[in-house]
């Protein structure tokens, strides 16, 4: 059986930049957009690129997407254990 080869997913062209947010930045945006961090889209601790950058449960990322209509968008994530 020929052995695999790992790559990093985060330099994949198809996956877009995401980074953890500092908890006091992770507060401030919260508070700027007014919800809790449930109520933000849940990124699960197993997704790849979550294991890739170090997430933990509780945390929130920030992803950045490329948009050939509105250049660039932010999207945040709450990550969550299960």
């Amino acid at each position: 059986m020929p052995k695999q080869r790992k790559f990093n997913i985060l330099e994949h062209e198809l996956v877009p930049k995401h980074e953890v947010l500092p908890p006091e930045e992770a507060a401030r945006i919260l508070k700027e957009l007014g919800v809790t961090p449930q109520q933000l889209p849940w990124l699960r601790v197993t997704d790849p690129v979550a294991r890739a950058i170090g997430a933990k449960p509780g945390d929130i990322v920030r992803i950045y997407r490329k948009s050939p209509t509105s250049g660039e968008t932010i999207a945040y994530r709450y990550v969550v254990g299960y």
